[in-house]
């Protein structure tokens, strides 16, 4: 029974090991031609659609000037751009910041969230964003975001040359990737797990999953769905079910890039993370209820994906670690033990292979130092994960039977690094 057990573990580890070489080699497809029909897409930004630029800013004083400085240098025309700080229920000076600017640019406001949004967390703030514009296509970003200069113009580029897109999502880099180990690794699992995930799940599958930051989205579909769910902590991910169920889809696009910070100490981390991991666990639980329902099927697949690697992956390391460790004190008759070591050091290196050829994309980061920083990664940082998907699916779990309201946590930010 142990070893069946066992090996059943391994088959789920496997499976989502190989699954992400998969995606690994589609995103490096797309890297090699992403840009090929630029040119051509180029001809049609003549008559640009209206854009508002949606900052959702609570308590955010210490990066919203960086951010704001940003999008006074933004590359699009100024009669049809509106950058749109959304000041919710903020006690620091961050509403005094973006006035500041917004004295300085007309197509800065600043707007105040009022009761029922009022401190209720992302969504909200972007619901009452939504009521109070009226441009054609909105986009998101986060208070600590520094996009490049042609970000929002590729973004709209993007839909501009598909009409069957409801979204356009770029990619995103970690300003602050120097400043502690702890950056170092989330900048490794950024490029590897949002950038070449991301983009090979768009090069296999024509799907992609609209980040919290960095993407626009046009109003009318936004509209019809009758904008974000207040109650996801993963706005983001439940946003992109019901954008695919409407039968549209969403285009990785990672000409449009944004620098933003991460986590520098693991209090904040842990906290912000597992604000993710409840919030991909809460929309899972919700859709898979209504999986008979659901009209697309490229999306019940990539539900399948959130439900593997929240549940069944990370159910198969524990299993096969605890089953493994058992057995050093107890005899439960696992007679698996060198196949395991052998798959083990397997599984390690095609973690390694895997994260460095993603890293020989970006210019600066296939080096010596990223070399020590991965395997030092798959030790520590990637089994901190399996920790805090068991401790967030606790808490989630206990909310549903508890009734607790959804509360959201902002992430704490550190004093801004330029770019």
């Amino acid at each position: 029974m142990a070893d069946l057990l066992f090996y059943c573990s391994l088959i789920l580890i496997w499976v989502m090991l190989l699954y992400h070489m998969f995606l690994m080699q589609g995103g490096y497809l797309h890297f090699r031609s992403f840009e090929k029909p630029i040119e051509k897409w180029s001809e049609k930004m003549v008559d640009v659609p209206t854009v508002s630029i949606f900052i959702p800013a609570h308590n955010e004083a210490v990066v919203i000037e960086q951010t704001l400085r940003a999008m006074s240098r933004l590359h699009y025309p100024k009669d049809k751009l509106e950058v749109i700080v959304i000041n919710d229920n903020s006690s620091d000076d961050t509403g005094i910041i973006a006035s500041k600017f917004a004295e300085k640019f007309p197509f800065i406001r600043v707007i105040e969230t009022v009761e029922p949004n009022k401190g209720k967390g992302k969504s909200s703030a972007l619901n009452s964003a939504l009521a109070d514009s009226e441009s054609e296509i909105v986009v998101v970003y986060d208070a600590d975001n520094t996009p490049e200069r042609m970000a929002v113009w590729y973004l709209v580029m993007g839909l501009v040359n598909d009409p069957k897109a409801a979204a356009t999502v770029g990619k995103f880099r970690v300003i602050n990737a120097d400043e502690t180990w702890l950056t170092r690794f989330i900048n490794i699992e950024t490029i590897c797990f949002q950038w070449m995930a991301q983009g090979g799940r768009w090069k296999w599958f024509n799907i992609a999953t609209i980040p919290g930051t960095n993407f626009a989205i046009r109003r009318s579909v936004l509209e019809e769905l009758g904008g974000w769910d207040v109650k996801a902590l993963a706005e983001d991910t439940e946003l992109t079910i019901r954008v695919y169920n409407m039968g549209y889809h969403i285009r990785f696009f990672p000409k449009a890039i944004t620098w933003e910070q991460e986590p520098e100490n693991l209090k904040v981390w842990w906290k912000q993370r597992t604000r993710w991991a409840r919030g991909n666990q809460y929309v899972v639980l919700k859709f898979l209820t209504q999986f008979m329902t659901l009209k697309r099927k490229s999306i019940i697949f990539d539900l399948f994906y959130f439900f593997f690697t929240y549940f069944l992956f990370f159910f198969g390391v524990i299993l096969s670690n605890g089953l493994f460790i058992t057995n050093l004190f107890f005899d439960i008759n696992l007679t698996v033990g060198n196949i395991a070591i052998v798959l083990w050091i397997l599984a390690f290196l095609l973690f390694l292979g895997e994260v460095m050829i993603t890293l020989s994309i970006e210019k600066t980061e296939m080096n010596r130092k990223n070399f020590f920083y991965v395997i030092l990664m798959y030790f520590t940082y990637s089994q901190m994960w399996i920790v805090l998907v068991v401790w967030s699916l606790f808490l989630e779990i206990k909310r549903v039977f508890t009734g607790q309201e959804v509360q959201w946590y902002k992430t704490e930010r550190f004093a801004k690094k330029t770019k």
